[in-house]
């Protein structure tokens, strides 16, 4: 059993992938996995999938989907240099918790 890890990622975010076959891609959150430890990407990690014809695909044939891929490849795009980095957390005055980037300590949009 693989030990489970807080995603600190949101739907929405924009990542940038750091090993693997599509090392260096950036794409948006469509979807996170807690359970997994996966997230899915907009645009990574594209399969083809043979289907039969039924219901939702009247015609069968080949499709793409998009797969999930591990969180520990992914790391949230820093604006300020376009590079992946790392989510921490910090308090605002008001005692708010809100997401930061590591590497510039600045808060998360």
């Amino acid at each position: 059993m693989t030990q489970l890890y807080k995603i600190r990622l949101k739907k929405g975010d924009t990542v940038v992938v750091r090993s693997g076959k599509y090392k260096g891609q950036t794409g948006k959150v469509l979807a996170t996995h807690p359970a997994e430890n996966k997230v899915t990407v907009e645009g990574i990690n594209i399969v083809k999938k043979h289907v039969k014809p039924n219901n939702k695909y009247p015609q069968g044939g080949i499709i793409e989907l998009t797969k999930p891929i591990d969180v520990s490849k992914v790391g949230i795009q820093d604006p300020t240099t376009k590079k992946a980095s790392r989510i921490a957390y910090s308090f605002d005055k008001s005692g708010k918790k809100t997401r930061i980037y590591a590497s510039s300590k600045k808060e998360v949009k």
